[in-house]
């Protein structure tokens, strides 16, 4: 029961990845990584394509080695970030444009301290 779980956590955050490909405020490597970390769990063979995959493999390897963002992908996730609360603030009354700012400092300071990959 558990592998099964796994595997449909797997493909779900594989969808949501491929979802994120095309949408620019859905990240895509965080949720290859988390399906990398489902397959592990209940299909070493999805895991294999996975990390053998030209574009999100080395992004999940250096992650799981040394816990690793890329410059590149740090600039990205701040620059949505960044984009995202100038929409709360544009969009959202007092005091709720406040929930996104903290989220994206809190967020924002815990990539950006992330080892560089």
């Amino acid at each position: 029961m558990r592998r099964h779980f796994y595997l449909a956590c797997g493909f779900l955050s594989l969808g949501l990845g491929a979802i994120g490909a095309f949408l620019p405020l859905l990240p895509t490597v965080p949720f290859m990584i988390l399906a990398a970390f489902c397959f592990a769990r209940s299909s070493p063979a999805l895991e294999a394509r996975l990390l053998e995959h030209r574009h999100f493999g080395p992004h999940i390897r250096r992650w799981r080695e040394k816990g690793a963002i890329s410059r590149r992908g740090k600039k990205a996730a701040l620059a949505a970030f960044a984009f995202s609360t100038v929409l709360a603030l544009l969009l959202s009354p007092f005091p709720w444009f406040l929930i996104p700012l903290a989220a994206a400092l809190m967020g924002g300071t815990w990539i950006w301290t992330r080892p560089e990959g």
